[in-house]
């Protein structure tokens, strides 16, 4: 396995399939990531005993953006809609608003959504949603990552 960045940046778009995986909501959850770069992939994985699915499913997104040692061009791939909604609709009404949903209510995750902020901000991010546990190769490894990564 070669690391992701090892060519020049042009070359290729770097695509991250995450999953976010939970046995209860809260309960054990699990995060996975699969990186495609070219001919080249690289897993990852990682959990926590006490989470949530939506917690899981932002943290891979992390996790594969932080396994990246430089600017990229980026594809993430997810079949969260609160994660890809998220980022591209809710989270710059959320920062005006003080971190509060249109309700008033705090936003949920508050935590994981300014460290995802932060780390997109190097890299230009394109969004794919794709629908769950429907046959997806990239997705369903993901899937399987995340599984990998809930503690036991």
């Amino acid at each position: 396995m070669t690391d992701v960045q090892s060519q020049t940046p042009d070359s290729n778009q770097v695509i991250l399939y995450t999953d976010g995986a939970c046995k209860g909501n809260p309960g054990r959850g699990g995060w996975g990531v699969l990186l495609e770069w070219g001919d080249h992939t690289k897993e990852l994985c990682g959990g926590e005993a006490d989470t949530t699915n939506n917690r899981m499913e932002i943290t891979a997104v992390v996790e594969g953006l932080r396994a990246l040692s430089r600017p990229c061009q980026v594809r993430v791939v997810t079949d969260s809609v609160y994660v890809r909604d998220g980022i591209t609709k809710w989270i710059e009404g959320w920062k005006r608003n003080g971190w509060r949903t249109s309700a008033k209510k705090p936003v949920k995750n508050r935590d994981l959504w300014e460290v995802l902020d932060e780390a997109l901000a190097p890299h230009h991010v394109e969004w794919e949603w794709v629908k769950g546990h429907a046959g997806h190769p990239g997705n369903e490894r993901a899937d399987e990552l995340a599984n990998a990564g809930v503690p036991s």
